[in-house]
Protein backbone atom coordinates (compact mmCIF):
# COMPACT_ATOMS: atom_id res chain seq x y z
CA UNK A 1 0.00 0.00 0.00
CA UNK A 2 1.27 3.37 -1.13
CA UNK A 3 2.06 5.85 1.59
CA UNK A 4 0.68 9.43 2.56
CA UNK A 5 2.85 12.15 2.88
CA UNK A 6 2.89 15.87 4.18
CA UNK A 7 5.33 17.84 2.18
CA UNK A 8 6.56 20.95 3.82
CA UNK A 9 8.44 23.66 3.23
CA UNK A 10 11.45 24.48 4.75
CA UNK A 11 12.01 28.20 5.23
CA UNK A 12 8.23 30.41 7.02
CA UNK A 13 6.91 26.88 7.95
CA UNK A 14 9.41 24.76 9.55
CA UNK A 15 12.07 27.64 10.70
CA UNK A 16 12.00 31.20 11.31
CA UNK A 17 12.52 33.75 8.29
CA UNK A 18 12.87 37.31 8.42
CA UNK A 19 10.74 39.39 6.19
CA UNK A 20 13.15 42.26 4.19
CA UNK A 21 10.57 44.28 1.74
CA UNK A 22 7.59 41.85 1.97
CA UNK A 23 9.55 38.62 1.08
CA UNK A 24 10.82 35.87 3.49
CA UNK A 25 14.32 36.27 3.84
CA UNK A 26 15.91 32.30 5.10
CA UNK A 27 18.22 32.86 7.71
CA UNK A 28 21.69 33.30 7.03
CA UNK A 29 23.68 32.32 10.09
CA UNK A 30 23.21 29.78 12.35
CA UNK A 31 22.58 31.74 15.24
CA UNK A 32 19.59 32.82 13.37
CA UNK A 33 18.11 29.76 12.63
CA UNK A 34 15.44 28.79 15.03
CA UNK A 35 12.60 25.87 14.33
CA UNK A 36 9.11 28.15 14.65
CA UNK A 37 6.70 27.27 18.19
CA UNK A 38 5.03 23.69 17.81
CA UNK A 39 6.62 22.50 14.51
CA UNK A 40 8.43 19.80 16.49
CA UNK A 41 4.77 19.17 18.03
CA UNK A 42 3.24 18.70 14.83
CA UNK A 43 5.22 16.70 12.96
CA UNK A 44 5.54 13.94 16.03
CA UNK A 45 1.53 14.05 15.27
CA UNK A 46 1.79 13.58 12.48
CA UNK A 47 4.53 10.79 11.92
CA UNK A 48 2.00 9.47 14.32
CA UNK A 49 -0.97 9.48 12.24
CA UNK A 50 1.06 8.06 10.18
CA UNK A 51 2.58 10.12 7.32
CA UNK A 52 5.92 10.52 6.30
CA UNK A 53 7.79 13.66 6.57
CA UNK A 54 9.11 15.16 3.56
CA UNK A 55 10.85 18.77 3.28
CA UNK A 56 10.81 20.15 -0.35
CA UNK A 57 12.45 23.42 -0.49
CA UNK A 58 14.11 25.96 -3.30
CA UNK A 59 17.17 27.30 -1.95
CA UNK A 60 18.46 29.72 -4.89
CA UNK A 61 20.53 31.79 -2.67
CA UNK A 62 23.36 29.32 -2.77
CA UNK A 63 23.09 29.81 -6.85
CA UNK A 64 22.57 33.72 -6.23
CA UNK A 65 25.92 33.26 -4.04
CA UNK A 66 24.08 34.85 -1.15
CA UNK A 67 24.64 31.35 1.29
CA UNK A 68 27.30 28.71 1.28
CA UNK A 69 25.65 25.41 0.81
CA UNK A 70 27.78 24.79 3.97
CA UNK A 71 25.24 26.56 5.77
CA UNK A 72 22.19 25.25 4.00
CA UNK A 73 23.25 21.55 4.56
CA UNK A 74 23.95 22.92 8.21
CA UNK A 75 20.24 24.43 8.63
CA UNK A 76 19.09 20.87 6.74
CA UNK A 77 20.86 18.81 9.49
CA UNK A 78 19.19 20.44 12.83
CA UNK A 79 16.32 19.63 11.01
CA UNK A 80 16.77 16.22 10.00
CA UNK A 81 18.26 15.66 13.47
CA UNK A 82 15.44 17.21 15.59
CA UNK A 83 12.28 16.91 13.71
CA UNK A 84 12.87 12.96 12.61
CA UNK A 85 12.60 13.78 8.77
CA UNK A 86 12.05 10.89 6.19
CA UNK A 87 14.03 12.89 3.43
CA UNK A 88 14.60 16.30 2.46
CA UNK A 89 15.16 17.50 -1.02
CA UNK A 90 16.91 20.79 -2.19
CA UNK A 91 16.74 22.46 -5.40
CA UNK A 92 19.59 24.98 -5.38
CA UNK A 93 18.60 26.55 -8.39
CA UNK A 94 17.19 29.85 -9.29
CA UNK A 95 14.65 30.89 -11.76
CA UNK A 96 16.36 31.11 -14.96
CA UNK A 97 17.87 27.57 -14.78
CA UNK A 98 14.02 26.38 -15.88
CA UNK A 99 14.46 22.70 -13.90
CA UNK A 100 12.08 20.56 -12.83
CA UNK A 101 13.03 20.82 -9.21
CA UNK A 102 12.32 24.27 -8.30
CA UNK A 103 9.04 24.99 -7.01
CA UNK A 104 6.18 25.91 -8.63
CA UNK A 105 7.08 22.75 -10.21
CA UNK A 106 6.64 19.39 -8.40
CA UNK A 107 9.91 17.69 -9.23
CA UNK A 108 10.52 17.28 -5.79
CA UNK A 109 7.43 15.97 -4.72
CA UNK A 110 7.70 13.56 -7.83
CA UNK A 111 10.88 12.71 -7.08
CA UNK A 112 10.46 11.88 -3.18
CA UNK A 113 6.65 10.01 -4.27
CA UNK A 114 8.87 7.61 -6.14
CA UNK A 115 11.36 7.36 -3.71
CA UNK A 116 8.96 6.02 -0.72
CA UNK A 117 6.06 5.14 -2.80
CA UNK A 118 3.64 8.06 -2.28
CA UNK A 119 0.09 8.26 -3.07
CA UNK A 120 0.15 11.87 -3.80
CA UNK A 121 -3.68 12.29 -3.72
CA UNK A 122 -3.87 11.27 -0.15
CA UNK A 123 -0.89 13.43 0.64
CA UNK A 124 -0.69 17.18 1.29
CA UNK A 125 2.18 19.96 0.56
CA UNK A 126 2.51 22.48 3.30
CA UNK A 127 3.41 25.69 2.53
CA UNK A 128 3.99 29.40 2.82
CA UNK A 129 4.74 30.61 -0.84
CA UNK A 130 2.34 30.83 -3.59
CA UNK A 131 4.91 28.67 -5.62
CA UNK A 132 4.56 25.85 -2.89
CA UNK A 133 0.98 25.67 -3.36
CA UNK A 134 0.97 25.57 -7.13
CA UNK A 135 3.73 22.91 -6.89
CA UNK A 136 1.65 21.07 -4.77
CA UNK A 137 -1.31 21.53 -7.01
CA UNK A 138 0.59 20.65 -9.76
CA UNK A 139 1.50 17.05 -8.06
CA UNK A 140 -2.16 16.01 -7.25
CA UNK A 141 -1.75 17.19 -3.54
CA UNK A 142 -4.08 18.57 -1.55
CA UNK A 143 -2.59 22.59 0.03
CA UNK A 144 -1.96 23.80 2.91
CA UNK A 145 -0.93 27.86 3.11
CA UNK A 146 0.56 28.65 6.00
CA UNK A 147 -0.16 32.45 6.54
CA UNK A 148 3.29 34.26 7.41
CA UNK A 149 2.13 37.99 7.14
CA UNK A 150 4.02 38.48 4.05
CA UNK A 151 0.92 39.98 2.05
CA UNK A 152 0.69 37.20 -0.16
CA UNK A 153 -1.89 34.67 -0.99
CA UNK A 154 -1.70 31.86 -3.63
CA UNK A 155 -4.47 32.50 -6.03
CA UNK A 156 -6.38 29.94 -6.48
CA UNK A 157 -6.34 29.71 -2.95
CA UNK A 158 -5.04 26.41 -0.92
CA UNK A 159 -7.37 23.92 0.34
CA UNK A 160 -6.50 25.06 4.05
CA UNK A 161 -4.93 28.95 5.59
CA UNK A 162 -3.52 28.72 8.70
CA UNK A 163 -1.17 30.65 10.95
CA UNK A 164 1.04 27.92 11.72
CA UNK A 165 2.27 23.87 10.93
CA UNK A 166 0.46 23.25 14.35
CA UNK A 167 -2.65 24.60 13.29
CA UNK A 168 -2.61 22.59 10.13
CA UNK A 169 -2.40 19.18 12.10
CA UNK A 170 -6.07 17.93 12.86
CA UNK A 171 -7.01 19.25 9.11
CA UNK A 172 -4.12 17.24 7.89
CA UNK A 173 -5.01 14.31 10.16
CA UNK A 174 -8.77 14.09 8.99
CA UNK A 175 -7.94 14.02 5.39
CA UNK A 176 -5.99 10.92 5.85
CA UNK A 177 -8.35 9.27 7.65
CA UNK A 178 -11.14 7.28 5.51
CA UNK A 179 -14.99 8.73 4.93
CA UNK A 180 -16.93 7.25 7.22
Amino acid sequence: MAARAVFLDRDGVLNRVSVVDGVPRPPQTFEQFAILPGVEEACTTLRREGFKLIVVTNQPDVARGRQSLEMVERFNRELRDRLALDDLLMCLHDDHHGCDCRKPRPGMLLAAAGAHDIELASSIMVGDRDKDIEAGRAAGCATVFVDGGYGQRPQPPANLTVASLLEAVPWIVSQGRPEK
